[in-house]
């Protein structure tokens, strides 16, 4: 695709647009972030950007990184992590705080900075707190750099799924029956908040599943089958979020569309169905991202049926705010109902992801859904809009 409309800096007119792939990060799926980073680093279009990877290590240090997709790999059930990545233990990237100013800076302890060049446009791939939640975008916003995906509020509101589904709800689309415990309140009664849990089950039934608020890729999620295995679920939900989430278990098929965003609009992907993966209880970490449990992509079902989640999948982005691209989720009950579970703002960007491979099946390739990103965060302002 031709970059001849990109905008470009005044001192170096001829120059390509930077990109800075930012991955890795503090949250429990920095693992996954760096095999959505090597991606992404293969497919960008290299004769058309000039990139550069930054990787931020699990205690939060920005790290100058190789750039080799290869070594981006999961290896032997393994996800990789900046550390293995970083040129430097010790030193650091600095993105510009001035809007003004767009130039990176690396340094190391006892030696001079080094100007790394400007950077046009930051493609962050960073999941869950910390990157996805609207942290990081705050910071691009403050510094006046362009990024792909949402904005401060849409990302947050993606991150977490109790003002998510409160957000969907008020917009008319329909959720499924939940709870939240609040740190607060397992501060003030932790038999009292458990007891809440135990009242929800005994109205809507079991299983539940138990999640963490705030994470993603179904990281510290349980089905809970019983009385027998509700304190567990909640100790490894709270393993990472103070906040947890209780939902009810709903009958139906898991359906997936993608939401991109054109330059005359969001528009979604065919949908596809994920089946219920034989060697796990439900379609978890391990499921998506280690046994690469297949989806059916497009989904069968039929044409009123795809139309209903395409047009749900992008009033749900559209209710939230987002921009660039989101995954949205969906159950189709058995009463023949979409019902939205929830929705990413950063989904899980692999090859063998469930994102990119909508996308395929409706005809945009992996390296054309990276370039149509890129271009749009480029088109977009910081700031209000």
């Amino acid at each position: 695709m031709s970059t001849e409309n990109l905008p470009q800096s005044p001192e170096q007119p001829s120059r390509k647009p930077r990109v800075a792939v930012v991955f890795g990060g503090r949250s429990s799926e920095h693992g996954i972030s760096v095999v959505t980073a090597g991606a992404v680093l293969k497919a960008i279009d290299r004769t058309a950007y000039d990139v550069l990877p930054i990787g931020i290590t699990q205690d939060g240090r920005w790290a100058l990184t190789a750039d080799e997709p290869e070594r981006m790999a999961i290896t032997d059930r393994r996800t990789p992590s900046v550390d293995q990545l970083a040129e430097s233990t010790e030193g650091g990237v600095v993105l510009p705080v001035d809007p003004a100013d767009r130039e990176v800076v690396y340094s190391e302890p006892g030696s001079v900075p080094k100007a790394l060049g400007e950077v046009d446009v930051v493609f962050p791939v960073l999941h869950g707190p910390y990157g996805e939640d609207g942290t990081l975008q705050g910071l691009l916003e403050l510094s006046g750099v362009p990024y792909v995906g949402s904005g401060v509020l849409a990302s947050a509101v993606g991150q977490d799924k109790e003002y998510m589904k409160r957000v969907f709800t008020s917009f008319g689309l329909k959720v499924g029956p939940y709870m939240v415990i609040r740190p607060r309140e397992w501060q003030r009664d932790e038999s009292a908040a458990r007891r809440r849990i135990v009242d929800f089950a005994g109205e809507h039934g079991w299983p539940l599943f138990v999640k963490p608020a705030r994470a993603g890729s179904s990281i510290g999620i349980t089905k809970v089958d019983d009385l027998s295995g509700l304190d567990e679920a909640i100790a490894e939900a709270r393993r990472h979020d103070p906040k947890i989430l209780v939902e009810a278990a709903l009958r139906g098929r898991e359906i997936e569309c993608g939401v991109l965003e054109f330059e005359d609009g969001p528009r979604a992907s065919l949908p596809a169905e994920i089946p219920p993966p034989d060697a796990h209880a439900y379609y978890d970490f391990e499921a998506k991202y280690i046994d690469s449990t297949p989806g059916l992509v497009p989904a069968p079902l039929t044409e009123e049926e795809t139309a209903e989640v395409r047009r749900l999948a992008v009033d749900a982005f559209d209710a939230a705010s987002c921009e660039g691209l989101v995954r949205a989720d969906f159950f189709l009950t058995e009463d023949g109902e979409f019902v939205i579970n929830e929705i990413n703002t950063m989904p899980g960007f692999t090859p063998i992801s469930m994102y990119p491979q909508m996308w395929q099946a409706t005809g945009v390739s992996y390296p054309e859904l990276v370039d149509l990103l890129v271009r749009a965060a480029l088109r977009r302002p910081t700031g209000l809009r």
